[in-house]
């Protein structure tokens, strides 16, 4: 449609326009607190923000990650602790059956102490979180060990899986968070195997066999410095999440307050846009009511 207004009019009321524009911009600011309420109110920091956002979310959720491993890291130190505790107990049992005075009396009463020991270690071993079996690596729904005394071999096979999981950093990096029950009760060299060296000690205690004790308390002292080993490394895990919490805590708030910085309106420099606005409108439709004003009269004398 062609417009029937001269130019002077229509400019005028595209600058009345622009000025009512700047002041509705100035109003949703202060209403909402926020400089972006739509696309078209700045175009070119959209993406910025978004990615921002995103970048956020994702921390958050790298945030989120750390916190189930470190419940897990937690579990993990306190059941190995428990388990040191009880190789000791073991240890000690053994060395009272080592002595030439034990009789095979006192030593039939140990190897049954031995052998409730040796549940205890498979229970620890069977440790969970959230319904989740923390040393049956990625088969995690799986008890790794079972144990029943009545057996001929006491001690089942491993029925997890490698721990291959890992946790990303906030950094972007990643690193391994556990170890599989194979790893820690049950290694292949006989001086660290938790369950074979207290096994051995409980059939030898049984069989009031005092140079198969010996042998035995002495892979049962081998065993409790393998757990320590494990022990430590969950200590390491325990250590390394903290500090990416540490940095992920420090990333959080630099994303927000760049998240703020991009979309959170200044409300005093939206209050003094509006004012100016008003103004400048005001004296546009005053100075459009003076102009002077030409008939056909002007022109006729």
């Amino acid at each position: 449609m062609i417009s029937s207004l001269d130019p002077n009019s229509q400019a005028f009321l595209d600058n009345l326009n622009k000025i009512g524009q700047r002041m509705q911009k100035a109003q949703r600011e202060m209403s909402t607190g926020k400089r972006f309420n739509s696309v078209s109110d700045d175009p070119d920091q959209v993406s910025i923000l978004l990615q921002a956002r995103a970048n956020l979310e994702a921390t958050k959720m790298v945030q989120s990650n750390l916190g189930r491993v470190k419940a897990e890291a937690d579990s993990a130190e306190v059941a190995l602790q428990s388990a040191v505790k009880v190789l000791e107990r073991v240890r000690v049992l053994g060395a009272q059956g080592a002595t030439g005075t034990a009789t095979a009396e006192s030593r039939a009463t140990n190897a049954i102490e031995v052998g409730a020991l040796l549940e205890q270690l498979g229970a620890v071993s069977r440790t969970t979180i959230e319904g989740r079996y923390i040393f049956s690596g990625d088969s995690d729904h799986t008890p790794p060990y079972s144990i029943d005394l009545t057996a001929v071999n006491p001690i089942g096979a491993y029925a997890g899986a490698m721990a291959t999981r890992e946790v990303q950093h906030p950094n972007g990096t990643r690193f391994s968070v556990a170890r599989t029950a194979a790893e820690i009760f049950d290694s292949p060299q006989a001086d660290e195997n938790v369950f074979y060296s207290v096994s051995a000690l409980r059939t030898a205690l049984e069989a009031n066999d005092e140079t198969g004790i010996r042998n035995s308390l002495e892979n049962v002292i081998g065993s409790i410095g393998h757990l320590n080993g494990h022990l430590s490394y969950y200590g390491a895990v325990q250590n390394k999440v903290a500090a990416a919490e540490a940095v992920g805590n420090t990333l959080k708030l630099q994303l927000t307050a760049h998240i703020s910085a991009l979309e959170d309106a200044d409300i005093t420099e939206s209050i003094l846009d509006l004012q100016q606005s008003e103004l400048q409108q005001q004296a546009a439709l005053q100075a459009w009511a003076q102009r002077p004003r030409s008939t056909l009269f002007d022109y006729l004398g």
